[in-house]
């Protein structure tokens, strides 16, 4: 396959797979079959294109150009890759999962959450691969479409409230300010085109940089910084498998990866650096971080509690975006696979944990360990990842991240990200202690609760033992991440 069909075929594959799920909505082994034959083969053809990437092979094409100046175009670089690569993955163990979910909790309307799930899929992915800001723009506003009819899938009207915020704040957040800045890097640079080192130096004057940067800040709503987080918290009503997609592969990661994109490739880290242009604005990521923590401590309701994790874990890669430094991207960039694999893992367990007790709450969890050791093992080594904490993945993300602190001279920030790791026990470790030591509130063990259906068992499994690997076995991450950042 030549390297334009490749790129294609990843982004209109998961249409294809749309397509034969609606086709047959009557047959659920059908329908379930042809999401799982259609997430196997992007798997596939990500894992295929990332080894020829890696080789050396150039990927790019142009689909139109309907403004002079502005195409629709993809373009496979290092910083996209690695995030396809998450996203591709990903895609394939949440569908398995998702399986057991729904018939587990006999959902209605399965056949809209798979097909919406894989439109989804197919603009993360046109995101991923985007080749300027403009193509990349039109994706990142579809996937806030393509993912309304999953946030309301229950149909509820605390279901249409959270999509009413989700929408709001998200379109609200990109059409005034995102693509505002976008229009600015238009003007100023006169190209949108993502090139390593950035368009913008010696073309704008670096007193106006700091203003157009928190244009991005503020306005690529999906990396949920404070104060347009709200809308993550208030799409915690959807199905489990969808706060999954909302929180490790899709809308959060397109949301951070986005702001990385513009980082690297429209303003560049010499540019930032000479200029300190992210100087104030790097205090509102490190106050996200610290705050959303806090609220994440009061949380009971589990999935609540890690959607304010997920908007404190968010900010640590905006905060190394904004550091700027090699060691500051390289972390950014690694956490977002590091998070991803940790934070799927949690909400995977949430969700078993609701299809077999009906428990949402925390302090519901008492003593549930040892009816469900492995969804409370599977939480116990995401939980440490998260934190991290050797031997897990997560470690090598917040290393890296703490190092871009240092070499910047930034050592308040460093207290900010050790504080942050403190509050991460805080608010995770209790969790899988009280599951496993506690005693139920009746005062003896649970006897009639069993394990979620095997297919989420199986997904938890996956993830849980990626965490792992990801700490022994990094290599793939780090060369991207290296690439990406300007290095050999």
């Amino acid at each position: 396959m030549n390297p334009e069909a490749l790129i294609l075929a990843i982004i209109l594959l998961p249409l294809f797979g749309m397509f034969g799920i609606i086709t047959s909505r009557n047959h659920p082994n059908i329908r379930e079959a042809v999401t799982l034959i259609t997430a196997s083969l992007v798997a596939i053809l990500v894992v295929s294109l990332a080894i020829q990437f890696m080789d050396g092979n150039d990927f790019a094409v142009t689909i139109a150009e309907p403004i002079p100046g502005l195409s629709i175009a993809f373009k496979v670089e290092a910083l996209g890759m690695l995030f396809a690569l998450v996203a591709g993955l990903l895609w394939l163990v949440t569908s398995i999962y998702s399986i057991g979910y729904m018939r587990g909790h006999k959902e209605k309307n399965q056949t809209r959450f798979y097909a919406a799930f894989a439109l989804a899929i197919s603009c993360t992915m046109a995101v991923a691969f985007s080749a300027n800001l403009f193509t990349l723009f039109l994706f990142y506003e579809l996937l806030t479409l393509s993912t309304y009819p999953l946030v309301t899938h229950a149909g509820t009207d605390e279901a249409r409230r959270g999509g009413r915020t989700y929408l709001g704040i998200l379109l609200g957040t990109s059409i005034g300010l995102f693509l505002l800045g976008i229009l600015v890097t238009w003007f100023v640079a006169g190209t949108l085109d993502f090139q390593q080192g950035g368009i913008l130096a010696g073309k704008l004057d670096p007193a106006w940089a700091g203003l157009l940067y928190a244009l991005f800040l503020f306005g690529i709503g999906k990396a949920a910084i404070m104060p347009f987080h709200r809308w993550l918290p208030a799409a915690m009503v959807a199905p489990t498998p969808v706060s999954a997609l909302l929180h490790a592969v899709a809308v959060v990661k397109v949301g951070v990866f986005t702001l990385l994109k513009v980082t690297i490739y429209i303003f560049g880290s010499d540019f930032i650096l000479s200029n300190d242009i992210t100087g104030g604005l790097i205090w509102v990521a490190a106050a996200t971080i610290l705050f959303a923590s806090m609220i994440a401590m009061t949380k009971d309701n589990l999935k609540a509690r890690l959607a304010y994790s997920t908007v404190s874990q968010l900010s640590y890669i905006t905060l190394g975006a904004m550091l700027a430094s090699k060691a500051g991207l390289m972390g950014a960039s690694m956490h977002i696979a590091m998070h991803a694999f940790a934070k799927i893992t949690l909400f995977f367990a949430a969700g078993a944990i609701f299809v077999a007790t009906h428990k949402k709450l925390v302090s519901e969890l008492d003593g549930l360990g040892r009816a469900m050791p492995i969804t409370f093992t599977a939480f116990f080594i995401a939980t440490l990842s998260i934190i991290g904490l050797p031997p897990l993945g997560g470690m090598w993300s917040k290393w890296y991240l703490g190092l871009g602190a240092v070499e910047t001279g930034q050592l308040l920030l460093v207290a900010v990200l050790m504080l942050s790791s403190l509050l991460n026990i805080a608010y995770l470790l209790p969790i899988p202690i009280r599951a496993f030591f506690s005693k139920p509130a009746s005062g003896s063990h649970y006897t009639e609760i069993t394990e979620a259906p095997k297919t989420m068992l199986l997904a938890m499994i996956i993830t849980s033992i990626t965490c792992v690997i990801l700490f022994f076995y990094p290599d793939p991450l780090y060369q991207l991440a290296t690439l990406a950042t300007g290095g050999s």
